[in-house]
C-alpha cells in the first residue's frame, strides 16, 4: 500500500530555515503529483505547494519566494525547503500524493514545524 513518511520538522526561530523530506513507497512515484499541506491548531488543512512529475511547481501566496518544493524520482523523495520562516508557518506539515489517472490521494502522518518569535 501507499506509504508517505515525513521528516525534518523541528523548532526554529523567526527567519530561520528547515528542509522537510518525504519518503514514498507503494506507487509509481515518477508518475504522481506530490504536494505539501499544513494544518495549524484550530485551522483547516491548507495547500502549501504541489509539483507534478515533469511539471511546474505551484505555491500558495503566503509562501511564495520563501519555500521551494523539489523531487528526486530516482530516490522517491520529495522535499520542502523553507526559508525566512515566520510564526504563522507553525503547523503540522503533511506530505501528499495524487494519482493523475485515478485522482486517488494519500497522506503522510505529518511532521511538526514550530517557529518561535
Amino acid at each position: 500500500q501507499v506509504q508517505l513518511v515525513e521528516s525534518g520538522g523541528g523548532l526554529v526561530q523567526t527567519g530561520g530555515s528547515l528542509r522537510l523530506s518525504c519518503a514514498a513507497s507503494g506507487f509509481i512515484f515518477s508518475i504522481n503529483t506530490m504536494g505539501w499541506y499544513r494544518q495549524a491548531p484550530g485551522k483547516a488543512r491548507e495547500l502549501v505547494a504541489t509539483l507534478p512529475s515533469g511539471g511546474i511547481a505551484y505555491y500558495t501566496n503566503s509562501v511564495k519566494g520563501r519555500f521551494t518544493i523539489s523531487r528526486d524520482n530516482a530516490k522517491k523523495l520529495v522535499y520542502l525547503q523553507m526559508n525566512s520562516l515566520k510564526p504563522e508557518d507553525t503547523a503540522v506539515y503533511y506530505c501528499n500524493t495524487r494519482n493523475p489517472f485515478t485522482s486517488a490521494v494519500d497522506w503522510g502522518q505529518g511532521t511538526q514545524v514550530t517557529v518561535s518569535s
